[in-house]
């Protein structure tokens, strides 16, 4: 018997099989549930990567920033499913100007790109689902990069981050009395390909070596995909408004 059997889910931000949503849907899958995943852009390569997963995923195509893949989406997922239990958000973006070095420097639009897509998506893909969801409620999950403090190079995608983590407990707030808990992982670096995006990135892999006391597999999204699971399951029924951090330990520690 699964940790999620029965258990229907929707999962978005899968590009290649290093994706952390991947190693969700495939330890979702491997623990019983049933699994829907969004797709953006290169639909194809998500629909070819899906096929990958232990048993083949349908893909529904969803731009977080459009009103009408928004609002179409509960019909889209109800093709596949009858409803939705679990969803996981799992969904950044930052123009260029908004990495690197040059903090003081990005502009306006730019910051409100980064902004939509990796904060108030997660309120968007919220409200596009709770149709979706019954009486007895269900888990919305978000993939946070602990915004709490400053990183080398994360710049406004780690204030974009801040902004993520401020929603999540506002939405804890709202979706409480539709018994809908909403909940954040803080993961350590993993080598996806939207980390590669990220200048210097080299800069995390390098900090969390030594450090983390449980020691860090950066090739490795398997502990955050099951720490996941864990959150959209039945067993953190009291749980909401909270980040979990599954980072080795390392935000726990000083020097």
């Amino acid at each position: 018997m699964g940790l999620l059997d029965g258990k229907r889910l929707l999962v978005t931000g899968v590009i290649t099989e290093t994706s952390i949503a991947f190693s969700v849907a495939k330890v979702a899958q491997e623990q019983g549930a049933e699994v829907v995943l969004t797709g953006f852009g290169r639909l194809s390569l998500v629909e070819r990567v899906a096929r990958r997963l232990p048993k083949p995923a349908p893909v529904v195509e969803l731009d977080v920033t459009s009103p009408e893949h928004l609002e179409a989406l509960a019909d889209r997922v109800r093709e596949h499913v009858d409803g939705l239990d679990g969803v996981l958000h799992s969904i950044g973006f930052a123009p260029a100007s908004c990495l690197g070095e040059g903090f003081l420097d990005a502009p306006f639009a730019d910051v409100a790109t980064a902004m939509e897509v990796s904060a108030f998506s997660f309120k968007s893909l919220a409200v596009a689902t709770l149709p979706l969801f019954g009486e007895s409620g269900g888990s919305i999950l978000g993939m946070d990069f602990d915004a709490r403090v400053a990183w080398p190079a994360y710049n406004w995608m780690g204030v974009a981050k801040a902004a993520l983590e401020s929603t999540s407990r506002y939405l804890a707030r709202e979706l409480g009395p539709r018994r809908i808990r909403v909940n954040l992982v803080a993961a350590g670096p993993v080598r996806t390909m939207a980390a590669k995006s990220i200048p210097g990135f080299v800069q995390f892999e390098e900090a969390w070596e030594g450090r983390a006391p449980l020691g860090w597999d950066i090739n490795d999204a398997t502990p955050v995909a099951m720490s996941c699971a864990a959150l959209m399951s039945d067993w953190f029924p009291a749980t909401t408004g909270e980040m979990i951090h599954v980072d080795g330990g390392f935000h726990a520690m000083g020097v």
